[in-house]
């Protein structure tokens, strides 16, 4: 219920500031099964168009724990879904934790594989879940405003998603197999820019 209203007040807050998303391929999306919806991460705001644009699927998500030192907005996290994950030293949970989640409850979980807005490398957390989880992954993308004051601008914002990628066939997480879980993942978020635009290019910004 909190989790309803609090995406209720997002979709608000997100039409008042920008006004102009388009959700593309939303038939894409499994609506019996859950499932890993990933991206590359460009905006502290994506994760909020991705909610938005995903529902009425609800999500469990990842955040950094220094956010869950203050107790109003640990509250608000926490019955948000999210769980607090140490960045720099992740810890056994940081695995654990989403899987329980995504086989014990019907909430799925957003995810950014590369961790951060400064990297393109995407890491071997995703594989590792999907794979302990049995669920699939299911690739997105973000084009838009990359900055706040460009985002006010009412610039289009698109999140476009891709098809499930059920990584069923590869029997061990080796370097090998997390290294094609990575290879297909790319691949798909290469296919969903170029949907978007052909001449679409991020730079990371170190």
């Amino acid at each position: 219920m909190f989790y309803r209203f609090m995406r209720g007040i997002v979709r608000f807050v997100l039409f008042v500031l920008n006004g102009n998303a388009r959700y593309q391929n939303k038939e894409k999306l499994p609506t019996d099964e859950n499932y890993i919806l990933v991206a590359p991460h460009r905006t502290w705001w994506e994760p909020l168009y991705l909610a938005v644009a995903a529902a009425p699927k609800q999500f469990s998500f990842m955040a950094k724990e220094e956010l869950f030192k203050n107790p109003i907005l640990s509250f608000i996290l926490r019955h948000a879904n999210a769980f607090p994950v140490n960045r720099d030293k992740p810890g056994p949970s940081a695995i654990k934790t989403p899987v329980k989640r995504l086989k014990s409850t019907d909430l799925s979980l957003i995810m950014f594989p590369s961790g951060t807005r400064h990297s393109s490398e995407l890491k071997g957390g995703m594989a590792l879940i999907a794979k302990m989880s049995k669920t699939k992954i299911v690739p997105s993308v973000y084009q838009g405003p990359l900055t706040f004051g460009d985002l006010l601008k009412r610039k289009r914002v698109i999140v476009r998603f891709g098809e499930p990628i059920d990584i069923s066939d590869i029997k061990k997480m080796d370097k090998e197999g997390l290294a094609e879980v990575e290879r297909r993942t790319q691949e798909a978020f290469n296919r969903l820019d170029k949907e978007i635009d052909p001449n679409f290019t991020y730079e990371v910004k170190k």
